[in-house]
């Protein structure tokens, strides 16, 4: 069984996930789609704030990051372990060791006990994201802010002058596809919620985040459970009024899909701005609908892995 979903978050400005700077100039990454380019947000940024969300849940994550460096910095806390950390387990991991490093690493995890016939240089990721695109294109909007002089008495200062600083701005909503293979998720299936729990609240993406509040969970969120290997939609299928038509107007009109009962899963504003009478249709046709989206992924998490006697 394959879950396969995409989230779409609400508006909000943004200038977050900038790419080098231009001078003073902070620079947002794009990507050409159509005639058009649109910011975009990494899935390895997402990721991480996945990790740290999950880590926030109390589970247990190998890498760290280290916010007090002079370039971006990780720890691990062990050699991977995706029995014991939620991170190697959902996001992979790759060991560059090759011949005698191998063998060193091999003796330390024996000698610490741990099981060596079981551990693997290297795991592929069990979560699959893709890009975080906006909804609307780029339009070369930018806002300027002044950074203060700062007075030759202070203890300390980063410069010797004032600088008007250029951020270039966006103002949309990001959509993002995630799968899973839930047969990989087997051994897990409480960590497996909890990941679906924290996409449900993913928030702190990109880098900026400091100072800027721009939340990646989900306004609106279309997940459909399935044993084909592909979602068989547009994974990037949210329009800029939020609609999803290509699985929403398939169902209800079309035929492209059957609805079968516990297979598509639909929550937040795309429920809530639905009229009544296509609420009721879908509804018989077999879609679950939920208005709050966190809510919806708990739905969806009991479905792919119920409690036991339920």
């Amino acid at each position: 069984m394959n879950l396969f979903a995409t989230v779409m978050t609400y508006p909000a400005p943004s200038a977050n996930y900038r790419g080098e700077s231009e001078e003073n100039r902070a620079v947002i990454q794009k990507i050409t789609y159509g005639r058009f380019e649109y910011p975009i947000i990494s899935p390895e940024s997402m990721r991480n704030a996945l990790r740290e969300t999950l880590a926030a849940y109390g589970l247990t994550c190998n890498r760290t990051r280290l916010n007090d460096e002079e370039q971006l910095a990780v720890r691990f806390a062990d050699y991977p372990d995706p029995d014991t950390y939620a991170d190697d387990f959902f996001f992979g991991y790759l060991v560059a060791a090759t011949g005698k490093d191998r063998k060193g690493i091999l003796d330390a995890i024996k000698k610490s006990g741990r099981d060596v016939s079981a551990f693997r240089f290297k795991r592929d990721s069990v979560l699959r994201m893709n890009l975080a695109r906006g909804i609307e294109p780029f339009r070369n909007n930018a806002v300027f802010t002044q950074s203060p002089l700062t007075s030759e008495d202070s203890p300390w200062r980063n410069a010797k002058t004032s600088a008007l600083l250029h951020r270039e701005t966006v103002l949309t909503a990001f959509q993002y596809p995630f799968a899973l293979n839930l047969d990989d998720c087997k051994a897990k299936p409480d960590w497996t919620k909890a990941l679906l729990r924290a996409i449900g609240e993913l928030n702190n993406v990109a880098g900026n985040h400091a100072r800027s509040y721009f939340e990646m969970a989900p306004a609106s969120i279309v997940v459909r459970l399935t044993d084909q290997l592909v979602a068989g939609y547009d994974t990037y299928g949210f329009d800029s009024a939020g609609n999803f038509p290509e699985v929403v107007d398939a169902i209800l009109t079309k035929g492209d899909f059957q609805g079968k009962e516990r297979e598509f899963y639909l929550g937040g504003k795309i429920v809530k701005d639905m009229p009544d009478q296509a609420i009721k249709a879908l509804t018989e046709k077999g879609v679950t609908l939920d208005r709050d989206p966190r809510r919806l992924l708990a739905t969806v998490g009991e479905t792919a892995f119920p409690a036991k006697g339920a």
